[in-house]
C-alpha cells in the first residue's frame, strides 16, 4: 500500500516529535529544540537533538537522523505501515484505504519536485536574458537589490503559450499539468470534442518560487508587469502544494525566528521581501487567502504569539479580524496572536521607504494582544447610545468567548470582557479604591490594604451612606438572599462591591462572609464558588455558606429554574440598590409628603417615591416568602 506525500506530511505535522520520543527516553528543553542522550549509541553527553518545528531528530555523534515515522521503524522496530497506523491513531487521522493510483503518485513525487526545480531554473534564466528587461526594470524601481533577488529566487515567465512547455518537454505534459505549470483546456471544458493543446500557466509575469519548510520549490506566484488581471497568480493546489497549509518564506523565516523569537505575518510576497531586505528576516505571508487554522498552527510551532501586521486600510483590518476570529477555537494556554497596525494607507514597503526600519520596529513593539483587538473592534462596530445597543455589545462579546474551546482561556476572556463592560457602563465615577488613590488624597473609602496586602474595610466608602442591617427582620432575610446569590454567582461580586461595602451588618457571621467575598474579589482575577468555600475553611462560617447554597435555601428570583446571567445580574442589582438606598427612599417619601401638602404640583414626586418604596417592600416580601425556594 502506498500513501500520498500530502497525507504523510500532514501526519508528521500533527505529531509532536519531542513528545513521541519523550515517551521512550528522557528529553530536555534546550532553547527552541530538545536534547537527549542518543538511544542509537552509548553516550554520556547528550548529542541527540529534536526539532519539533522541522519535525526531525539528529544525532551529532552517530549521525542517526529521521522523522516521526523513522523513529517508529528504527527505534521501535515497527513495519512502516504499522508505524503510520499508530501515529495516525494518536493524531486522530484515518489512514486512507488502499488506492492503486496512490502508488503511482508516490513514484511521481520526486519527479514533480524535479520538474518544479527545472521550472525555477528556467524562470531565473529568462529574467537574466533579453525577455527579462522589463522585469529587471520593475525590480530596480521597487528597490530590490541583486542580493535580495538571488536570495528569493526571482525569475520571469516569457509571454508565450509554450515556452516553458518546450523547455521542460522531457518531463512530459501530464506531469507538468499535475505540477500546475501547464493548463489543460480539456480538463477545464468537459464535453468539448475538439482537442486543444496544453499551454503555459504563467506568461509575462515576474515569478517568485514558493518553497516548503525544507526549501524545495513546490509552487510559484507570478506578478503581472503591465495591465491585466489578476495582479498576482498562484499555482493551483497540487500533490506538492496546498495553499491553505503553506506560508510564503517559511523556509527562511523559520531559522530567523529562532534568533529573534518572533514571527511577523504580513499580507503578501512583496511585503515579506521588503521586510527581509530591511533586516526583518522573520516575516511570512499567507498565499492569497485569509489565514487558515493550519497556518496558525504552523506559526505556533515557531513562536507562541506571532505578530499579525496587516495594512492599516479597511481591507487590512478586516483581514486581521478574520484571523482573530479563526484563531478563537484554537487558543490554548500560552498560545495566542497579537496585532501590529500600520499607519493608514501604508504597507510595510511604504513605511520602510519613508521612515526606515526604526519606524517598522516601533510598529511591531506597539502590537496589541488578541483580546485588545477584539474588544476595540466590537466597541467600535456599532453605536452604543441605547440600552439595546449596549446589550448587543454584551451579546457579541459572549459569542466571542463561546467560540473559545479551551475552558481556562474561555473563563479568563469572559472575566476580562465582563470587567471591561462593567467598568464602561456601570462603574460609579471616582469611587473605586484605585480612583480615589489616584486623586492623591489617600483611599478615603471603605476598602484599604493591610500590612499583608489584603483588602480590609475600616470606614464607609465615599459617596455611600452607611446602611445598617439588623440581626433579624425582612431586610436581614433579603441580605441572606443576596449573599447566597453571590455565592452561586461570584462573578457578580465585583459590580456590587462598592455598594455592598456601605452596609453595616449586625449579624457577625453575615458580616464576615461579605468581607471574605469582597476581599477575595480584590486578590483574585477570577472568583469561583469553590474557591470561596475553601477560603472559608470548615467552621461555622463555612457551614452557613453551604446552607445558603442548598437548593431550598432562599429565593430572590421567582423563577427557580432560571440560569439567564442577565436575569441574575438584573435582580441582584435591584436587591442591592434596595438595601443600600432604603433610608434615602424613606426620607424622600417623607419630604415629598410634606411638600405635597403645600403644593399640589408635587403629586408626581410623591407618586414616584411611593412606587420606589413599594418596590422595596416587594423585594423584602420575596425574601420572607421564599425561604423554601431556590435563589436565582
Amino acid at each position: 500500500m502506498s500513501l500520498s506525500p500530502a497525507f504523510l506530511d500532514e501526519l508528521r505535522m500533527r505529531t509532536s516529535l519531542s513528545t513521541l520520543i519523550g515517551r521512550t527516553i528522557k528529553v530536555t528543553k534546550a532553547g527552541r529544540e530538545y536534547k537527549a542522550c542518543c538511544p542509537f549509541h552509548n553516550e554520556k553527553t547528550p548529542s541527540f537533538t529534536i526539532n519539533d518545528e522541522k519535525g526531525f531528530y539528529h544525532c551529532f555523534g552517530c549521525g542517526a537522523h529521521g522523522d516521526a515515522i523513522r523513529w517508529m521503524t528504527d527505534q521501535r522496530g515497527l513495519p512502516f505501515m504499522e508505524a503510520v497506523k499508530e501515529l495516525a491513531q494518536a493524531a486522530g487521522m484515518d489512514v486512507p484505504a488502499p488506492d492503486p493510483r496512490a502508488a503511482k503518485r508516490a513514484e511521481q513525487a520526486k519527479g514533480l519536485h524535479d520538474a518544479m526545480a527545472a521550472a525555477q531554473g528556467f524562470f531565473e534564466e529568462q529574467l537574466g536574458g533579453i525577455d527579462g528587461g522589463e522585469a529587471r526594470a520593475y525590480l530596480q524601481k521597487r528597490g530590490i537589490s541583486d542580493a535580495t533577488r538571488r536570495a528569493f529566487g526571482f525569475g520571469f515567465s516569457p509571454d508565450g503559450r509554450g515556452r516553458l512547455k518546450s523547455a521542460l518537454k522531457d518531463f512530459g505534459e501530464p506531469m507538468l499539468v499535475e505540477a500546475g505549470l501547464l493548463i489543460d483546456p480539456e480538463a477545464l471544458e468537459q464535453g468539448n470534442a475538439r482537442k486543444r493543446e496544453r499551454y503555459d500557466r504563467f506568461r509575462g509575469r515576474l515569478m517568485l518560487p514558493i518553497r516548503d519548510i525544507r526549501g524545495r520549490v513546490i509552487a510559484f506566484g507570478g506578478r503581472i508587469l503591465g495591465a491585466g488581471e489578476p495582479k498576482y497568480l498562484n499555482s493551483p493546489d497540487t500533490p506538492l502544494f496546498d495553499k491553505g497549509r503553506t506560508l510564503y518564506n517559511i523556509d527562511r523565516a523559520s531559522p530567523a525566528s529562532r534568533q529573534t523569537e518572533r514571527v511577523i505575518v504580513v499580507e503578501g510576497y512583496m511585503d515579506v521581501i521588503a521586510l527581509a531586505q530591511a533586516g526583518f528576516g522573520d516575516a511570512v505571508a499567507p498565499l492569497g487567502t485569509a489565514l487558515t487554522e493550519h497556518q496558525i498552527e504552523r506559526l505556533w510551532k515557531m513562536v507562541e504569539v506571532p505578530i499579525l501586521c496587516f495594512d492599516g486600510d479597511s481591507a487590512g483590518q478586516k483581514a486581521a479580524i478574520r484571523a482573530a476570529t479563526r484563531a478563537l477555537p484554537l487558543l490554548r494556554p500560552g498560545h495566542s496572536l497579537c496585532f501590529a497596525t500600520l499607519p493608514p494607507g501604508k504597507d510595510p514597503d511604504d513605511l520602510l521607504r519613508e521612515s526606515g526600519p526604526q519606524a517598522m520596529e516601533a510598529v511591531l513593539k506597539a502590537a496589541e494582544p488578541l483580546i485588545e483587538r477584539l474588544w476595540s473592534h466590537e466597541l467600535s462596530a456599532m453605536p452604543l447610545d441605547t440600552p439595546e445597543q449596549k446589550a448587543a455589545l454584551k451579546q457579541r462579546l459572549r459569542a466571542i468567548t463561546d467560540a473559545i474551546a479551551h475552558p481556562d482561556v474561555r473563563a479568563h476572556y469572559a472575566h476580562e470582557f465582563r470587567e471591561r463592560y462593567d467598568a464602561r457602563f456601570f462603574a460609579r465615577r471616582d469611587n473605586t479604591p484605585a480612583q480615589r488613590q489616584a486623586r492623591g488624597g489617600g483611599d478615603g473609602g471603605r476598602w484599604q490594604r493591610d500590612k499583608r496586602g489584603n483588602w480590609k474595610a475600616p470606614i464607609p466608602a465615599a459617596g455611600f451612606e452607611v446602611r445598617a442591617i439588623g440581626a433579624n427582620g425582612l431586610e436581614q432575610r433579603l441580605l441572606r438572599a443576596v449573599l447566597a446569590s453571590l455565592l452561586r454567582h461570584p462573578e457578580q461580586i465585583l459590580p456590587h462591591r462598592e455598594m455592598l461595602s456601605a452596609l453595616q451588618i449586625a449579624d457577625s457571621l453575615l458580616a464576615q462572609l461579605l468581607d471574605v467575598m469582597i476581599s477575595t474579589s480584590f486578590r483574585k482575577e477570577t472568583v469561583e464558588t469553590q474557591a470561596l468555600l475553601t477560603i472559608l475553611g470548615q467552621g461555622e462560617l463555612y457551614n452557613m455558606a453551604k446552607g445558603m447554597l442548598r437548593a431550598d435555601a432562599f429565593k430572590l428570583t421567582p423563577d427557580r429554574t432560571t440560569t439567564d446571567p442577565d436575569r441574575v445580574a438584573r435582580d441582584l442589582e435591584e436587591a442591592v440598590r434596595v438595601m443600600t438606598q432604603g433610608p434615602e427612599l424613606e426620607r424622600n417619601l417623607a419630604v415629598a409628603t410634606e411638600r405635597v401638602k403645600a403644593d399640589v404640583s408635587e403629586e408626581n414626586l410623591l407618586a414616584q417615591n411611593h412606587a420606589l418604596v413599594a418596590h422595596r417592600n416587594h423585594l423584602l416580601r420575596l425574601a420572607e416568602l421564599g425561604q423554601s425556594e431556590d435563589i436565582i
